[in-house]
């Protein structure tokens, strides 16, 4: 593996690659999934990718061996294997043009049942985790004054339900997150986008990926069952091609402006109208009293 001791300052155009043409992409949980199929999209189209995951010899296997492709060791958990992954992306490329934060997992379960612990473990891995990469790569972009962070969250950040409140949380955590940060990095030319798939066919509801919370309060028990069995009928079913969101990413990076959220799926474009139109409908619920809560100065 390239070593990873070297700091962008310290970088020399002889240990970097010729890219004219080419964008450099960094992609985390790529060993599997759907960053699988995003960092073989990216090298199909003739760019660099630096795959990340916590096996970096996985993250080969999976993509397959590429002259443009570095695999790193990466834990988004751990703030040090982000500035580790990033020194090394920069030592063998030189930059970083499109940040990817894929990486997740899914701790499903109703919240009385979901223990602490998990609950705090699904906030790191999915909301402290890319905040982690994203600000281990923003001092290159900035340098650069270019980039794009893409950050692939869910509909479940967009409207929440029942056996998502963990999910859901570190997803609306990540939306409010990257929104944010979308005007404070702008003036530095790098943009960000929010991606929110629907259900796609993914590795997510494979027991790689989900923990179940334990079923221990009888008022819940016949709900988890039929919630579990459903959920775990549907693995493999999903009716999204994660190939066909990756074209559609490595097209949208493409852009001069990405748009800020990209709604990946006709369900998930469904979502986003339900969640405008309940949002319109609860304003205007209870306009006149919303309306005069302001102090009487005048």
């Amino acid at each position: 593996m390239t070593e990873q001791k070297t700091s962008p300052e310290q970088t020399s155009t002889e240990q970097q690659e010729d890219m004219t043409g080419k964008k450099v992409w960094f992609i985390t949980g790529a060993g599997r999934g759907m960053g699988t199929d995003i960092a073989q999209a990216a090298l199909a189209a003739g760019h660099a990718v630096v795959a990340t995951g916590r096996d970096p010899e996985k993250v080969t296997q999976a993509i397959g061996e590429n002259k443009d492709l570095l695999a790193v060791k990466l834990d988004v958990t751990d703030p040090s294997d982000a500035e580790a992954a990033v020194r090394a992306a920069v030592a063998r490329f030189g930059r970083i043009d499109v940040l990817v934060n894929n990486a997740g997992n899914f701790y499903a379960g109703f919240f009385e049942e979901i223990t602490p612990e998990d609950f705090r473990a699904q906030i790191e891995t999915t909301m402290f985790g890319p905040m982690n990469v994203t600000r281990a790569a923003l001092p290159v972009l900035r340098t650069q004054r270019s980039g794009l962070v893409v950050t692939i969250s869910s509909t479940a950040g967009i409207a929440g339900g029942e056996f998502l409140s963990a999910y859901a949380a570190s997803k609306f955590g990540v939306e409010g997150w990257a929104e944010s940060l979308a005007p404070e990095i702008a003036p530095f030319g790098i943009r960000t986008m929010l991606v929110e798939p629907g259900f796609f066919r993914t590795e997510l509801l494979t027991p790689e990926s989900t923990s179940y919370a334990e079923s221990t309060i009888e008022d819940y028990a016949e709900r988890t069952e039929q919630t579990v069995t459903a959920w775990k009928g549907m693995n493999g079913l999903q009716g999204g091609d994660p190939a066909k969101l990756a074209h559609a990413l490595i097209r949208l990076a493409e852009l001069e402006q990405p748009p800020l959220r990209f709604a990946a799926g006709a369900d998930a474009v469904e979502t986003f109208e339900q969640r405008a139109t309940a949002l319109q409908d609860q304003a205007d619920a209870h306009r006149e009293l919303s309306s005069n809560l302001a102090h009487n100065d005048a």
